[in-house]
């Protein structure tokens, strides 16, 4: 009989080193940056079935701001959630990975889970569980096992795995964790051959952890504890109590309790994986031509070399000529050019953005609703024209504004509108009016998605101005 796995998936970063494309308000996992999936469904689709393990529901991590985007997207790709854990705020990893233990470990307390990032490219799905069962053994005694990737250059970006000695597709023995080192380390680690880049990717125990974390962070334990004892459900969530977890320290797994347990064991990894952890890496992920070239559907290079052109929008062209080693990335509000090697700077980009108090910094140009999202198409002192994309099924608030106007066009699909006591179905091409502090709601009907285009008037026009009646996503 299979070892029943319970997947656990961390789905709350903010992925700043592939700016502009991943930003605050909607970061890399959740884009299809290769693929048509996105990174995160490709996660999910990772540990939903295997011949080689029995994996059970996934739990998911995330923050409220997020939680709609996963739900919505584990819908998509046909994935049901075990849970989805609601952060109040962000503590890095270890109290993350402590409360989806604790749940696991309330369930059933022989749980094994897998912990694993939602932003990372394991292509070889096959490869990746047969390293998961090759750590089960060692996971059965005790240990806690970290897979390493065998290493193909000398990376600077990554911190590596130093193993007791010998190769092999078990468990090994952890000796020591290495921080990101300097290239000439990195190439002495790659020649040695017993040291192994640190994915981040855990298996373990339930109850192995949770001794691990009450000799180690007694403290955080207590506090995460005392987060699970008095959360609550939320629709089809499950959020953390607020109080408790403000009063846990944060800290990252590996800091908390990875460098400090004497039963740590590496399964080595030898597929092919990358944590996209900045541009040069989407350069290797896209395969570049035999130029060095790698090119979005609407990027064109002429004479350029080792270089990444792409635009994410429809529309819109880039054009390369006599390039070498340079990253450019378009996208409706922003631009990014930067030279290869400086790929970790990009961060620098948002720090410099977020001190002019520009959106760009850290919103994404689509806003993302639970009802699906909207962009503005043009702004100005008295009026803005968004286009508007309503999931099948779905619908706005029931609202109300003090200060402006609104003006709908259906360009696909078919709406149904209530303002005031009236209600409507209006089609393709059709229009109506939403008065000034008429109370007012969209609703699509349909089986396929619904875009209109809103045309507001009024003197202001920020999103706040929202009065809310009725919710189906208990937004407050």
């Amino acid at each position: 009989m299979k070892q029943e796995i319970t997947p656990v998936i961390l789905c709350g970063g903010s992925g700043t080193r592939l700016w502009p494309l991943s930003r605050k308000s909607y970061p890399k996992q959740f884009s299809e940056l290769l693929g048509k999936n996105t990174l995160f469904q490709q996660s999910a689709l990772r540990v939903a079935s295997s011949e080689i393990a029995s994996f059970r529901a996934p739990i998911v991590v995330t923050n409220s701001d997020f939680r709609f985007i996963v739900a919505h997207q584990l819908e998509l790709c046909g994935v049901q959630a075990n849970n989805i854990l609601i952060e109040p705020e962000a503590k890095n990893t270890a109290p993350a990975i402590l409360a989806a233990t604790l749940l696991a470990h309330s369930e059933d307390e022989h749980a094994v889970l897998l912990v694993a990032p939602s932003d990372h490219v394991i292509p070889d799905t096959l490869a990746f569980h047969q390293a998961v069962s090759a750590g089960l053994n060692a996971v059965s005694v005790g240990r806690i096992v970290t897979f390493g990737i065998q290493p193909n250059r000398p990376e600077t970006g990554y911190g590596y795995l130093e193993v007791a000695g010998g190769s092999g597709d078990g468990a090994i023995p952890l000796n020591r964790f290495v921080e990101k080192p300097e290239i000439i380390a990195a190439q002495e680690m790659l020649d040695a051959g017993h040291y192994y880049w640190n994915a981040g990717i855990f298996l373990f125990r339930a109850r192995d952890m949770l001794a691990a974390f009450t000799q180690h962070c007694p403290e955080i334990l207590n506090q995460v504890t005392l987060s699970v004892e008095n959360g609550k459900k939320d629709l089809d969530f499950f959020r953390l109590d607020t109080e408790a977890w403000k009063n846990c320290d944060g800290a990252s797994i590996d800091y908390a309790i990875m460098e400090k347990v004497n039963n740590l064991s590496v399964v080595p990894y030898k597929g092919k994986w990358s944590d996209l952890g900045g541009w040069d890496a989407i350069w290797r992920e896209m395969d570049p031509n035999d130029d060095g070239e790698s090119l979005s559907d609407n990027a064109h290079a002429i004479d350029c070399s080792d270089t990444l052109l792409r635009s994410e929008s429809e529309g819109q062209e880039i054009v390369g000529i006599g390039l070498t080693d340079i990253i450019a990335v378009a996208m409706p509000d922003a631009v990014l050019v930067a030279h290869k090697s400086r790929a970790q700077d990009v961060k620098k980009a948002v720090d410099v953005l977020r001190v002019k108090g520009l959106a760009q910094a850290e919103t994404f140009p689509k806003d993302h609703r639970p009802w699906g999202w909207f962009e503005t198409l043009a702004i100005s002192d008295r009026f803005q024209v968004k286009r508007i994309y309503v999931h099948p099924g779905a619908a706005l608030s029931l609202q109300s504004h003090h200060h402006r106007s609104e003006h709908w066009v259906v360009v696909k699909g078919t709406a149904k509108v209530t303002v005031n006591d009236e209600v409507r179905l209006i089609g393709e091409g059709a229009s109506v009016y939403i008065p000034l502090g008429a109370v007012h709601r969209m609703e699509n009907p349909g089986k396929l998605p619904m875009v209109l285009i809103e045309v507001q008037t009024g003197p202001y026009l920020g999103e706040d101005d929202i009065v809310r009646y009725e919710d189906i996503y208990a937004r407050t």
